[in-house]
């Protein structure tokens, strides 16, 4: 299926690996134009790289990036000094650390916010008139499975995308937006095979005195597809939110799971 987006140009906050740069693969698959971005400079230079060489010759999309912390005042500056208008925006920022809440203060609730809620909104800001002025544009906000199934450990993360989630909500039903082209969505990723849930798995592992392989077993067989999700389908899902076909979806909540969340219809 031909998404109708070739030759746009999408910002892709977190693409140097996992989910953010299965949403950097598809969109170069698809012809667009990609300026990826993330604060580890040889990864995201070999990622780059890496995307180039499998689109060569075939769809001509040019991919650029950034090294840069999105989530700061100079990060978002050292991208729109590269380029400000874009036609996609793919906001990604990696969550805050689990915990009890008693143990969270002022300041680690600050930074959740800060970079899962108040930085999205910020890229929004930055990008939306010129989407209005054009007559097209797709945000996509990656959040988590934990906004509609909420973990306790993950409180700060809970409260910090929830948050992101109700603005969301009310801003992409905006006729003054929804009405000109423009949508405005977030993936809820589930259990999806990344560095980040290997991580999980071994402090698991490390915790329980198990092998990360049982584990592994353990959480896949709690998942009625009995297998986690690759970061190549989560950016697949990527790429139709932002497509022309998918005009009409906006303000919605996309939760690829593997159907790991009962009651979260």
């Amino acid at each position: 299926m031909d998404l109708g987006i070739k030759g746009k140009w999408a910002l892709v906050c977190g693409a140097s690996k996992g989910l953010g740069r299965g949403c950097a693969e598809a969109l170069a698959a698809e012809g667009v134009n990609v300026l990826m971005v993330a604060r580890g400079a040889d990864a995201l230079a070999a990622a780059a790289s890496e995307i180039r060489a499998a689109n060569a010759g075939r769809t001509g999309a040019d991919v650029q990036f950034v090294a840069a912390d999105i989530t700061t005042p100079e990060g978002r500056a050292a991208v729109f000094a590269v380029r400000q208008d874009f036609d996609i925006v793919v906001t990604n920022a990696g969550g805050p650390p689990p915990g009890a809440f008693r143990d969270w203060d002022r300041d680690a609730w600050i930074k959740a916010i800060d970079a899962n809620m108040l930085t999205p909104i910020e890229l929004i800001k930055a990008t939306l008139d010129g989407m209005l002025a054009r007559g097209f544009g797709r945000i996509v906000n990656i959040t988590s499975s934990a906004v509609k199934a909420p973990i306790d450990i993950l409180g700060l993360s809970n409260g910090a995308r929830s948050g992101l989630t109700g603005f969301v909500a009310g801003l992409a039903r905006n006729p003054e937006i929804a009405a000109k082209g423009v949508t405005i969505n977030n993936l809820l990723p589930g259990k999806f095979d990344t560095d980040r849930l290997k991580g999980t798995m071994q402090a698991a592992a490390q915790k329980t005195g198990k092998p990360i392989e049982d584990i592994r077993a353990a959480q896949q067989g709690q998942i009625p597809a009995r297998r986690f999700g690759t970061p190549a389908e989560f950016g697949a899902i990527c790429a139709f939110l932002c497509s022309q076909q998918a005009a009409y979806l906006t303000g919605q909540n996309i939760l690829p799971d593997g159907g790991a969340y009962p009651g979260t219809y």
